[in-house]
């Protein structure tokens, strides 16, 4: 698939990267192709292509949304999907490691408020990066769990292929407003690995009888 990243820092590199080497093709999606984040991914990636983002997203079959939550609003307000899916792997951090909406509503909702003609779909924003550099744990005969929530289910159907190419189990939670609790699953991680210094190298798991 062709899929275009807005966003290539540590977590959409990450992904990217990734799914570049699993075949995808991947447009880093820019308006500044001089950018650090951009020359530094070109020097880990050259088979990444750098496009405009309007530009990138009207080529792209998937497009990933990797950036710092507070600047999403100026960024998609300007740009139009039309119907296209919108992975939105972002988080509302508020200080002291909080939600940043202060859980009156997920950053995913108001991602489809910002980007209304998009399918939002949240994914990839329960983990830290170093996951999606590598999904693999060959200790475990089980993949870990990728779950997402969404209101377009043939996007969310999307999006678990592009979880299989990954390594991930895909666990669909529901309906948007359930990315709420995925933000919660979010602060959880985060709290543990980069606050109080549980390692990053792990992941969740879905087991049912």
């Amino acid at each position: 698939m062709k899929l275009a990243f807005i966003g290539i820092g540590n977590v959409g590199f990450a992904i990217a990267n990734n799914l570049q080497r699993k075949g995808h093709e991947i447009i880093v999606a820019n308006n500044d192709e001089n950018s650090e984040t951009v020359k530094k991914a070109l020097e880990q990636n050259a088979n990444f292509s750098v496009k405009k983002i309007q530009e990138a997203i009207d080529e792209a079959e998937v497009v990933f949304l990797a950036t710092p939550f507070q600047a999403n609003e100026e960024i998609l307000k300007s740009l139009t999907f039309n119907g296209k899916v919108l992975v939105d792997c972002t988080n509302p951090v508020g200080m002291g490691i909080s939600h940043g909406l202060k859980s009156e509503i997920s950053g995913s909702e108001k991602i489809q408020e910002w980007a209304p003609d998009a399918k939002v779909v949240k994914a990839f924003t329960i983990y830290g990066f170093e996951n999606f550099i590598d999904s693999n744990f060959p200790n475990y005969n089980v993949k870990p769990v990728m779950m997402i929530a969404g209101n377009d289910t043939e996007a969310k159907n999307i999006v678990s292929k592009i979880n299989t190419d990954m390594g991930y189990k895909t666990l669909d939670t529901g309906k948007l407003d359930q990315a709420l609790h995925l933000e919660h699953m979010t602060l959880l991680w985060v709290k543990m690995a980069r606050r109080d210094g549980h390692h990053p190298n792990f992941a969740w798991a879905y087991l049912e009888k």
